[in-house]
């Protein structure tokens, strides 16, 4: 929003802003936030950084919990949550070490940026760009209870034949998995969809469209035009919070989690995305399959030879592998396709032309912390291309047909995603060399990211099941 503060002040000034709110990543993905008097952003800040104590962020521990956080004013937009006219930015992190400010190498942002920088050294492109598809579901009411003794949860939805509370009946409620681009009157979310993709367009982002999704209770779809990586780390971030609090502030609640509903379609966040150099794609030649280039073919060969650890950070809750099963879209099998929405990447047959060539990534969701997803996705494709990894040497597709009309002696053949946490962290414990490369990734960082999402999976492992006492009740 601002080249320097010259701009930023006089915005300040102009509009009556009264509060800086800026926003930290903690290691997870959540947003925490600390806010300023408005006269407080001057030069002295952006020269000297605002100190804050990190020790509640998750991250691994360093010689000093003291920490830098530098205003980013490009990033600056208003918080319409705000009651005071609040400007809201993103900033970078930074240590102090021997009496200067040095990036904190586990900060979100900073391991983005590290990748891309590691992508433009070894000269394979300059930029990577992503398109998330954002899947939500929006609910009237829920409540959770863990006790001993008690462990249940409850979901409303008025749309929803399967989760509506109320005893009438209009005639219009959504079947199960019955959702799919519904209209109005069933269709009774539109009008927040709408003011969530306005408040998108305020933000900077830009918003392809909008849609019901297969769930009938509530499932949403929102798509955004591909851009640069880091800005849509950035918007995934901006994106939850506008989502989430549209939907409290109508009196409603959303939640991202990749399986809220049990027998209804799961929440993902495909990815799009293609390299480009001098503005140039990359991934495209025609006459190729699909008009792949052989670097977008060894991208995939990457991706998808490091998939099963991958799925630690695209993929880092328990309730992500509810979603990752058979039978609702939901990716499954390690491969590639031109169609098969069963495979780990598709090739989209719109997508067709120099400029719109690209794959997508279907199996991460959004409980990732977007910024280490991305430049995972990013490490993961670039060893592809550095060793040369051709999917197609490794019985990895393409797979242009059903997977379900395989024989059991092909099926058998075929690799498939983690079926829980415990499997992708431990696929992450032996397959993370390609992380590393180039420093963007520290050792520090994984060995944290690993204990903290075990410590998810133990606390979830731990607590007796309801399905459970039904299974095993009377043996």
């Amino acid at each position: 929003m601002f080249k320097n503060i010259e701009e930023a002040r006089q915005y300040i000034n102009d509009n009556g802003i009264e509060f800086i709110d800026l926003k930290l990543i903690d290691l997870k993905g959540r947003f925490r936030h600390l806010s300023i008097p408005s006269e407080r952003l001057n030069e002295k800040v952006m020269k000297d950084g605002i100190g804050f104590d990190a020790s509640n962020y998750g991250y691994a521990s360093v010689e000093k919990s003291d920490m830098v956080f530098y205003p980013d004013l490009s990033s600056a937009m208003m918080d319409p949550f705000a009651l005071r006219p609040t400007l809201s930015m993103f900033g970078d992190v930074y240590v102090i070490k021997e009496s200067e400010n040095v990036p904190f190498e586990q900060y979100p942002r900073n391991v983005i940026d590290s990748a891309v920088d590691y992508l433009e050294k070894l000269g394979i492109a300059d930029q990577l760009t992503v398109a998330p598809e954002y899947e939500f579901s929006v609910f009237d009411e829920i409540s959770c209870n863990i006790r001993p003794g008690f462990v249940a949860y409850r979901l409303e939805s008025e749309e929803s034949e399967l989760l509506s509370g109320n005893g009438g009946f209009d005639g219009y409620r959504n079947t199960s998995k019955g959702g799919y681009h519904i209209d109005r009157p069933r269709d009774r979310l539109a009008n927040l969809r709408d003011e969530i993709c306005a408040l998108m367009k305020d933000a900077g982002i830009e918003v392809k469209y909008h849609h019901h999704e297969v769930g009938g209770s509530g499932q949403m779809e929102i798509e955004v035009e591909l851009g640069d990586v880091r800005k849509l780390a950035d918007d995934t971030m901006i994106t939850k919070y506008l989502i989430r609090n549209a939907a409290v502030q109508n009196g409603l609640t959303a939640t991202l989690m990749p399986k809220p509903i049990h027998g209804e379609a799961g929440n993902g966040m495909h990815v799009h995305m293609m390299l480009k150099k001098n503005g140039k794609n990359i991934f495209y030649q025609n006459g190729n399959y699909a008009s792949l280039s052989d670097t977008a073919m060894y991208f995939i060969g990457g991706l998808l030879k490091h998939i099963r650890s991958l799925c630690a950070f695209s993929n880092p809750s328990s309730n992500s592998y509810r979603r990752l099963v058979p039978g609702f879209e939901a990716p499954v099998t390690i491969g590639y396709a031109s169609a098969n929405r069963s495979a780990v990447i598709r090739i989209p047959s719109y997508a067709k032309g120099e400029d719109s060539v690209r794959f997508e990534l279907r199996n991460p969701d959004a409980t990732c912390n977007p910024y280490l997803c991305f430049a995972a996705i990013l490490m993961a494709g670039i060893d592809g291309i550095v060793n040369r990894i051709d999917p197609k040497d490794h019985n990895w597709g393409p797979f242009d047909f059903n997977l379900y009309h395989l024989s059991e002696e092909e099926k058998a053949k075929l690799e498939h995603l983690p079926a829980s946490l415990d499997e992708a962290i431990d696929a992450l414990k032996e397959d993370h060399e390609y992380l590393l490369a180039g420093n963007v990734f520290s050792k520090e960082l994984l060995n944290n990211w690993i204990r903290s999402v075990k410590n998810d999976a133990d606390e979830v492992n731990r607590i007796p099941h309801p399905a459970e006492f039904r299974l095993y009740y009377d043996l």
